[in-house]
């Protein structure tokens, strides 16, 4: 099994709530871990005590190397409703390296399957949105082929969250519906990201549920972007440019 490379789904202190750790704590974990390239993805201000626009914005002021790790900052932004919004104006998100879209919990109250899907699908047409995050979760129920083909078309990575493939995740069982979105982004041959949702230094880098998951599904190396940053670069760039 290859060794992952990099890890963009990740929290601080910013995010507000199961992390005391700094940028530098998660720079520092990063070495350990054997990381070439993280990035930080702190919540949005509709998650209680995430970060605020201003904390974005000053991002581009940060280093954009630590301890010989690369580093990326991006934004993991709340999905507000059916449309789509976030809780971040794109003024604020067109400075980040990424931006990962995700549902949470009582943010957004859970749908049906068309609901759900509809309010994923119209977040993957925003510019800035290039990951939707966990969207594996149990308590909200999606139309995968339609979820998947939208990706390919806006060029857009839908996660592989290890957190909620642990055995102790709070998403309910996840393996069912990553391996359907894995199987379909085969078939698609689109890329694949695979994401610790570290809060904190503890498991910054480990994928390994997801690392199994992706095995299972005989997902060639070549479409997981962790096994290689410049892969991983070279997609953020290509949307740029599409």
């Amino acid at each position: 099994m290859d060794f992952v490379k990099l890890d963009v789904h990740t929290h601080t202190i910013a995010s507000g709530h199961a992390s005391t750790a700094t940028i530098t704590d998660m720079a520092k974990a990063a070495v350990s871990s054997n990381l070439k390239l993280l990035g930080i993805s702190d919540h949005g201000p509709a998650t209680f005590g995430g970060g605020r626009p201003s904390y974005f914005r000053n991002l581009s002021y940060a280093q954009r190397k630590r301890f010989g790790i690369e580093m990326l900052y991006g934004a993991e932004v709340n999905i507000l409703d059916g449309h789509g919004k976030l809780d971040l104006d794109n003024s604020v998100l067109k400075d980040l390296d990424y931006v990962i879209a995700s549902v949470h919990t009582p943010i957004k109250k859970p749908g049906t399957i068309e609901e759900n899907t509809t309010a994923y699908i119209n977040a993957m047409k925003n510019p800035y949105v290039c990951i939707i995050g966990h969207c594996d979760d149990e308590r909200y129920p999606v139309d995968p082929l339609a979820l998947v083909r939208t990706a390919v078309e806006h060029q857009v990575l839908l996660e592989i969250n290890n957190s909620s493939l642990s055995p102790d995740g709070y998403r309910g069982d996840t393996r069912f519906n990553t391996l359907m979105i894995l199987n379909l982004c085969k078939h698609f041959h689109h890329p694949i990201l695979m994401s610790s949702d570290s809060h904190g230094v503890k498991h910054i880098g480990d994928c390994s549920y997801a690392q199994e998951m992706v095995k299972l599904a005989e997902i060639p190396a070549e479409l997981i972007l962790n096994y290689s940053p410049g892969k991983f670069k070279s997609f953020l760039e290509g949307r740029k440019h599409s």
